[in-house]
C-alpha cells in the first residue's frame, strides 16, 4: 500500500515535486524511479523478504526512497539515532540482525566500526537515483513488517518497536485528519527521522497525501527561518526544545511566519507559555500525543482545538481509541486520573526481541502508554506525568510536571526538570534541575513555592545546570537528570 500510493502519484503527477533537500528537488515522477531502482539495487545485493535494512545519517532523500523501496520488497526498514556511539549502534543492529547498513558519507567511518560483520555498510548516496531499472518482483502484503525503531531509552535499554504497513497508513490518515493534510501543502521537516515523530506525523504522510515535503538535515534557528522565507511551509512538527530556541531567537519577533497554517507538538509535555507565544505570532500549537509503538499518532488536536483549548493534548485519533483506566485496568470517568492506553490499527502489536515487555505493555488489546492523565466531560485527554518519572515521597504521589508548571513561572528559570533522589526517611523527595537566567535566585525559586504547591511537593533541593540532559528528540533523559539529582545537597 505505501509502495503502490507513491508510484500512483508518480503516474498522476509526475512533474510535482515531491522532496527539497538543499538544492536537490526530486518530483514524484523522479521518486518513483529512484524507488525502483534501488529495490532493484537491494535486489542486487541478495536482499530478500523479510530483511532488515538499516540506514544512518541526517535527514537526506536516501533514506525515504530506501524506506518506500523496502515498501516494495517487504523488508524492514531500521532507521538509526546517528547521535549514538559505535557501541550503542552495534547493539541495536546485532538485535535487528540488520543485513545491509547504508550510511551517509560524514557516518561512514561511525557506520564500520558499529556494523557487525556480517552487516556490510554501503553509501546511502549511491547512484540509483541515475538508473533506469525496475525490481524483478514486488512484495506487497499489508501485515509486512515496514519499519523498525528503536524507542529513545530514556529510562532503559532501547526496544525495537515494528510496524507494519497498515500500521503506517492507518497512522497516515490520522495524521491527514489532525492536519487537514492534502497536496497543496508544503511540509518542514527538521526533527531527526530516525525517530516517528520526524518520519510520521507529518513527512511519510505528506508524501502519501501528493505534498511537498523539504528536508532539513538537522535543526538549526538560522535555517529555519531562512526554509521559512524561501519554503513558504504550511506545516511543521516541533518539540518543546525547539520552540524554546525559536522564541528566545533575536530573529523570533520579525521573522515572516505567515504561510504555516499550524505547528504540532509533541514528544513531551509542551510548556503553556510557549504555546502562548507561537498563538501570540498567530501559529496555532496542534498537541499530539503518542509514542513510538503508537506509530505515533494516537491522540491529537486539529487546528481548532488548538487555539480553544491549549494545553490538552487532543482527543482520541479518528481511526483509533484511548480510554484512561486504573491499577486494575478498569476504566476511569471523566475526571479520575489514570494510565493512558491506547487501541488501533496504528499500533505495534509487540516489541521485536521482546516477549516478556510485550506481555506487560499489551494488555487485552490495549496498548499501557506508563503514562497519566485524564480526560474531560467533553472528551478531550489531559496528561499529567509518566508513571516512571512519578515520585512516591511518604506514600505520597507528585508529579514532577506539576511541580515543573510553578518553577517555570519563577523569574530567572530559564529550562526546569524534576526528579525524585532517594530519602532514607521518605522513600523519595523531589529535587529541582534548574538552567539559570539573569537573576536566578534558589532560595526565592523555593520561597515561591509557598501556597502553590503542598508542602511534601516542595523540592527538597535545586541544582543549576548550564543544559539538560536530553534525548534528540528533546526528551529530558531520566537517568541523566536523576544522577544529577543524586549528587544534590539538601537545602
Amino acid at each position: 500500500m505505501i509502495y503502490r500510493t507513491i508510484q500512483r502519484h508518480a503516474e498522476h503527477s509526475p512533474d510535482k515535486l515531491a522532496l527539497r533537500h538543499g538544492e536537490e528537488l526530486i518530483t514524484y515522477g523522479a521518486l518513483g524511479r529512484q524507488v525502483r531502482a534501488a529495490m532493484a539495487m537491494l535486489e542486487r545485493e541478495g536482499i530478500d523478504h523479510g530483511d532488515c535494512i538499516a540506514f544512518l545519517g541526517p535527514n537526506h532523500p536516501s533514506q525515504i526512497v530506501l524506506l518506500l523501496a523496502c515498501a516494495g520488497i517487504g523488508c524492514l526498514h531500521l532507521p538509526l539515532n546517528w547521535r549514538l556511539a559505535a557501541p550503542e549502534l552495534h547493539e541495536i543492529l546485532e538485535d535487528s540482525g540488520a543485513a545491509l547498513l547504508f550510511a551517509m558519507p560524514e557516518m561512514e567511518a561511525l557506520a564500520r566500526q558499529a556494523a557487525p560483520a556480517d552487516c556490510p555498510v554501503r553509501d546511502a548516496t549511491a547512484a540509483w537515483a541515475e538508473r533506469k531499472e525496475d525490481p524483478s518482483r514486488l512484495q506487497l502484503e499489508l501485515e509486512d513488517m515496514l519499519l523498525l525503531v528503536y524507542t529513545s531509552g530514556t529510562t532503559g535499554r532501547p526496544r525495537g518497536v515494528p510496524l507494519n504497513h497498515r500500521m503506517l497508513f492507518t497512522n497516515a490518515l490520522n495524521s491527514q485528519h489532525m492536519h487537514g493534510l492534502g497536496p497543496t501543502d508544503r511540509v518542514l521537516t527538521m526533527l531527526p527521522m530516525f525517530h516517528v515523530g520526524g518520519l510520521n506525523i507529518q513527512t511519510l504522510p505528506a508524501l502519501l497525501f501528493g505534498a511537498e515535503v523539504m528536508l532539513l538535515p538537522r535543526f538549526e534557528p538560522e535555517a529555519f527561518f531562512a526554509a521559512c522565507a524561501s519554503f513558504r511551509p504550511t506545516l511543521t512538527v516541533m518539540v518543546p526544545a525547539v520552540m524554546q530556541a525559536l522564541v528566545t531567537h533575536p530573529a523570533w519577533a520579525t521573522a515572516d511566519l505567515s504561510s504555516l497554517r499550524a505547528v504540532s507538538a509533541g514528544s513531551s509535555e509542551v510548556p503553556l507559555p510557549l504555546i502562548e507565544a507561537f498563538h501570540a505570532r498567530g501559529i496555532p500549537v496542534q498537541q499530539v500525543y503518542g509514542a513510538t509503538e503508537t506509530g505515533p499518532i494516537a491522540i491529537y488536536q486539529t487546528r481548532e482545538e488548538a487555539l480553544a483549548h491549549p494545553g490538552s493534548i487532543g482527543r482520541q485519533a479518528l481511526y483509533g481509541s484511548a480510554r484512561v483506566v486504573d491499577a486494575r485496568g478498569r476504566p476511569l470517568p471523566p475526571g479520575k486520573a489514570g494510565e493512558i492506553e491506547l487501541r488501533g490499527h496504528h499500533i505495534a502489536r509487540s516489541y521485536w526481541n521482546g516477549a516478556e515487555e510485550s506481555e506487560a505493555a499489551w494488555r487485552d488489546g490495549w496498548f499501557a502508554t506508563g503514562d497519566v492523565g485524564h480526560r474531560d466531560a467533553e472528551g478531550r485527554f489531559w496528561f499529567t506525568d509518566r508513571l516512571k518519572h512519578l515520585i512516591i515521597s511518604g506514600g505520597e504521589n507528585i508529579a514532577p510536571l506539576e511541580v515543573e508548571r510553578v518553577l517555570r513561572e519563577v523569574p530567572g528559570v530559564r529550562e526546569v526538570a524534576v526528579c525524585g533522589r532517594p530519602d532514607p526517611r521518605w522513600g523519595e523527595v523531589p529535587v529541582a534541575v534548574v538552567v539559570p537566567g539573569p537573576g536566578f535566585d534558589p532560595a526565592a525559586m523555593l520561597a515561591y513555592c509557598e501556597g502553590r504547591l503542598a508542602r511534601f511537593k516542595h523540592p527538597r533541593a535545586v541544582v543549576t545546570v548550564t543544559a539538560l540532559p536530553r534525548t534528540a528528540l528533546g526528551k529530558v533523559e531520566l537517568q541523566a537528570l536523576r544522577q544529577i539529582a543524586a549528587r544534590a545537597n539538601d537545602r
